[in-house]
Formats: C-alpha cells, sequence, structure tokens
C-alpha cells in the first residue's frame, strides 16, 4: 500500500475516450490548485482501456499545479474498477472521485475537505437539481428508493456523484477489492463517521455522457445482488405466495365443480396460468443464476482490474 502524505489531496478522474475533452480538464485543474494552492494536490487519471488517444493528449499536456500519473488499464473494465485501482496509487491523505467532463465543480474539494477536517471520515455530495429526462429521474428515484429499503438505510434520497474519505478508508477498500460491485456503496456501507453537502451539476463543456442505461441496469444489479438479500428473499416470497394461490385456486375450482358443476375448460385460462407460472419461475432462475455467477467469478479470483504501466507526470512550471 502506498505511504500517505499529510496536506495532500487525492483526485482520481477515470479517462474514457475524452480525447476532445481532456485541454479543458487540464486547463481547469491547472488553474484550480495555482489558485488554491494550500495543500498538495496529487491528480491520478486512470485510462479505462480507452480506443482514442487520450492517453497520449494527457502526456502531452503541461500539468503545472500539481503531481500527478496516468494508470494506464489493459481494458476497459468499467468507471468503478478503474476508480479501485486509482485508490490503489494513491498517496493524499484525502481522497476524491471526479470526472473528466467537470459537470461536479472542482469547487467540491474545498467544500468537502472543510467537512473532512470537522472529524468526519466520508463526505459525500449530492446534486440539489439537474436537467434529466424523465425517464433517467425515475430510475434514480426507484433506485434510491429500494436501496433505502433493503440494503442501506442510510442511502441518500438524491444519491450521489461524488465522494472525498481519508487515508484510512482508502486502506479498507484496498484490503477487500470487490469484484461486480459499487466501490460507492461499499465505502457507504463500512461504518465510519460521514456527513454530506450539496451542490449544483454543471452543464458538460464536451463530448457526451458515457454513463449508458446499460450502465444504469448494471449497476442496479450490482447494487442488489452484491449489497442485499432482497433477490433471494423475493424468490422465496413469490414461491410461498404461488404455492398458497395455487392451493386456494385448486380448493375452489373443486368446490365449485362439486356444488355448480358449471367449470368448463378453455385455453385462454391454461395459456394465461402456464405465462404467468414460467415468467415468475424464469425471474426466480434468473435471479438466482446471478449469484451463482458472481460465487464462480469470486471463486475464480480474477483481478478486478490489471494495469498495463504507469506513466509519472512531470510537473512543469
Amino acid at each position: 500500500m502506498p505511504e500517505h502524505k499529510s496536506n495532500t489531496v487525492t483526485v482520481l478522474i477515470p479517462i474514457y475516450n475524452e480525447y476532445e475533452g481532456i485541454p479543458f480538464l487540464v486547463d481547469s485543474l491547472n488553474d484550480f490548485f495555482a489558485t488554491h494552492n494550500s495543500f498538495n494536490a496529487e491528480v491520478i487519471f486512470i485510462n479505462d482501456g480507452s480506443s482514442d488517444n487520450s492517453v497520449q493528449r494527457l502526456s502531452e499536456m503541461n500539468h503545472k499545479s500539481y503531481t500527478g500519473k496516468i494508470i494506464n488499464l489493459s481494458r476497459n473494465f468499467g468507471s468503478h474498477a478503474a476508480l479501485r485501482a486509482g485508490i490503489s496509487h494513491a498517496t493524499g491523505e484525502y481522497i476524491c472521485f471526479n470526472y473528466a467532463d467537470l459537470q461536479d465543480p472542482l469547487e467540491l474539494i474545498l467544500a468537502m475537505k472543510d467537512k473532512m477536517q470537522e472529524g468526519n471520515d466520508i463526505i459525500w455530495a449530492h446534486r440539489e437539481s439537474t436537467k434529466v429526462s424523465f425517464a433517467e429521474r425515475m430510475f434514480s428515484r426507484s433506485y434510491a428508493y429500494l436501496m433505502q429499503k433493503f440494503a442501506f438505510k442510510n442511502f441518500p434520497e438524491k444519491g450521489f456523484d461524488i465522494v472525498m474519505f481519508n487515508s484510512k478508508v482508502a486502506e479498507a477498500v484496498n484490503l477487500n477489492v470487490e469484484a461486480n460491485s459499487s466501490i460507492f456503496l461499499q465505502i457507504l456501507g463500512m461504518g465510519f463517521k460521514q456527513a454530506s453537502i450539496s451542490y449544483k451539476k454543471r452543464e458538460r463543456k464536451t463530448g457526451v455522457s458515457k454513463w449508458t442505461m446499460a450502465k444504469k441496469i448494471k449497476l442496479f444489479v450490482d447494487s442488489f445482488v452484491a449489497f442485499s438479500y432482497a433477490p433471494i428473499r423475493f424468490v422465496t416470497i413469490v414461491g410461498i405466495s404461488m404455492f398458497f394461490i395455487g392451493i386456494l385456486w385448486t380448493i375452489y375450482i373443486v368446490l365449485r365443480e362439486l356444488i355448480w358443476g358449471d367449470l368448463s375448460s378453455g385455453w385462454p385460462a391454461l395459456v394465461s396460468i402456464l405465462t404467468i407460472g414460467f415468467g415468475i419461475t424464469n425471474i426466480s432462475l434468473g435471479i438466482i443464476a446471478e449469484y451463482l455467477w458472481r460465487t464462480l467469478d469470486a471463486s475464480r479470483k480474477r483481478p478486478v482490474y490489471i494495469i498495463d504501466k504507469i506513466i509519472e507526470l512531470e510537473k512543469k512550471s
């Protein structure tokens, strides 16, 4: 594990095909840390398998007001794995996440650092408001509600995008690098002293968001399978419910046939029952398969990320 330096803040920034926005990113970092120089700044860019020339452009830029490095992963492992790679090489007393589009303002670093110095171990930053589609808003609200209900009672109602934590938390994360899991939820569930702040998210200056619906669905599945027994309970409850419904239905049709004798067999009813039954069975098998696959994946002990090389960035004047 790296030796952590006091009065140093490490900023972890995953990079995935951000060639167009890198000049804006580096210029913003230089200006910010030149203006706010009361602490040492370390910036770690984690290249998560970019297919463009993001790494080359980062290497050629003038990083003059902070020290930094590029961690080049061997392929695309996902942003959470990239952040774990960054944590394993961070040397700051405080460590925080940010993203290449800088929709989350760098001023958050100062606000979170001040809050950390009140004796907290973890600071969460959640957005006050943002312009998103109705579908995205409903997804976020549903996700937060289900997380509060079945996984973490202290899950923020508005979620979180940015977090800062101290070296004690970083060491705990490095001791347990989880595959197919959420780095945010792992930190949330550690139980250290936590607080939160709010901020206004900015418009994206360049490029397009990499936060696709497919990635949101994967996060949803990862969150519940990795941090909650709710899916297994769901299978059990559905199974018991269907069993009793089947018993009651059987009693009903037997009594009706004995008393009135007016029941007639029909293909629509049969097809409906079979469709519902097979649907519930397939949902249950899918949930169980998720757990089995993750157990198999964990037993293989494959690395969550693979580092190809680390490029040290010179601090130029």
